[in-house]
């Protein structure tokens, strides 16, 4: 397997698209509006293509990054889209975070017709994707997963196999989850420290020092304590879609979590007052501001 197609060269995508290469692969990507620059990536032996069947058509594996379910569907869907123009034998990597059922419904289509699919999902940020140092959730067949993990392998450090086709997207959602949720819940308790009169960096400090210590306390602190989203460059809408994500899967399995609907709600009013486009750690000034 060494033509490999990318779908959706976005923060994430360029980063796995320049690890790819790196790692000796022949890269073609799919032309789009929403792409981060390709100079770069051209320059390195990559070919930008505009149509999904071409694209499709040449290669060995076909990997999307993007938004979310709904696109995942169009590009596999539309007419000369991915599932039109698939090979026997050809594997459909979904590096996208997305819906189970959905996931599982596309599976079955792509095994269909002949191919192989697993879902990938990511974690970590672009700094990691831009290094090779990902974390992929995945999904699929055991028995196939051998040949698609030196590919794999070549952008990320860390890879957690769950099961079978869509276990990487509940994977990735139970992740979301709980990262998310720790990060509002520490921005609505740093504006609550700052209502306090509490010192910031004091106030990150003994979190550190105590049982508030954890990934997302690294990822927030920068904001509490001095306004920089360096460490968490992801915005409120990517992640309330995320979190209604959760919602959907944990509907499918006939529950309804309260906690998670608390959270959900909290995101849902920092985007509608219009910070949806902000990060995360943003929530820091709005939580303090939120009517009571």
């Amino acid at each position: 397997m060494q033509k490999i197609a990318l779908i959706g060269v976005g923060l994430m995508g360029h980063g796995i698209a320049s690890n790819v290469l790196k790692a000796g692969y022949q890269l073609r990507f799919f032309n789009h509006a929403g792409n981060q620059p390709t100079d770069d990536l051209i320059a390195a032996g990559a070919a930008g293509v505009d149509r999904l069947a071409d694209l499709t058509s040449w290669a060995d594996a076909v990997m999307i990054c993007v938004t979310g379910s709904a696109q995942v569907t169009d590009i596999l869907t539309q007419p000369d889209g991915v599932l039109d123009t698939l090979r026997p034998g050809q594997f459909v990597i979904d590096l996208s975070t997305a819906i189970p059922a959905s996931t599982q419904d596309l599976a079955a289509q792509v095994t269909a017709k002949g191919g192989h699919f697993f879902d990938a999902a990511m974690t970590r940020t672009p700094r990691e994707a831009a290094a090779g140092r990902l974390n992929l959730l995945i999904g699929g067949d055991a028995a196939l997963y051998a040949q698609i993990e030196p590919l794999l392998a070549a952008f990320s450090e860390n890879r957690f196999f769950a099961g079978a086709a869509g276990a990487g997207h509940s994977l990735k959602l139970l992740h979301n989850y709980v990262s998310l949720g720790m990060a509002s819940l520490l921005a609505e308790a740093a504006a609550a420290a700052r209502a306090a009169g509490v010192n910031p960096d004091v106030f990150v400090d003994c979190l550190q020092k105590g049982g508030g210590y954890g990934a997302a306390l690294d990822r927030m602190a920068p904001y509490i304590t001095r306004k920089s989203c360096e460490n968490l460059q992801f915005s409120n809408d990517n992640a309330l879609k995320d979190l209604g994500y959760f919602q959907t899967m944990m509907g499918d399995m006939g529950q309804t979590p309260p906690i998670a609907q608390a959270i959900h709600d909290a995101v849902a009013d920092v985007v509608a007052r219009g910070h949806g486009a902000d990060y995360v750690p943003v929530q820091v000034d709005l939580f303090g501001t939120l009517p009571g």
